[in-house]
């Protein structure tokens, strides 16, 4: 396997957004929280004096959606909410942030593309009952 394929997979690659939570109002940085999102990597790290890191492979974000209440768009923020298959954070919340259309279809797409270029595939039991043995109504 090519050496360029592997890091690639294996390294974080090129920061490509880095964004903190922010008050509500007026869209003031807060900055206790912090996102930064590289090609393969999604990094949240937070806290004042404990501070607490913890990453995502973009292969393992399966859906990404976008909030924006009246006050957010008022003030220019999203709220993205990722559906991860992560051992840690099943579900990453990146509140009141800037440039969330953009982040949001930036994860999309490198998931995608993290999914295809590690050969995973994300299948779901289109069919199958909850015990794994296929519906009845399938096999007429």
């Amino acid at each position: 396997m090519d050496t360029n394929v592997i890091d690639s997979i294996t390294g974080k690659g090129n920061l490509r957004f880095t964004e903190m939570t922010r008050l509500l109002f007026f869209g003031i940085p807060w900055p206790f929280t912090k996102f930064m999102i590289f090609d393969n990597d999604l990094v949240r790290k937070s806290g004042l004096l404990n501070i607490r890191e913890d990453d995502c492979l973009m292969y393992k974000i399966t859906d990404v959606q976008i909030r924006r209440g009246v006050m957010q768009r008022l003030f220019g923020l999203s709220t993205l909410r990722c559906l991860t298959s992560d051992v840690t954070d099943k579900e990453i919340t990146l509140k009141n942030i800037k440039n969330g259309p953009a982040i949001k279809d930036f994860l999309v797409e490198q998931s995608e593309r993290a999914r295809l270029l590690r050969r995973t595939v994300n299948m779901q039991n289109i069919g199958f009952d909850h015990d794994g043995n296929p519906d009845a109504e399938d096999m007429l």
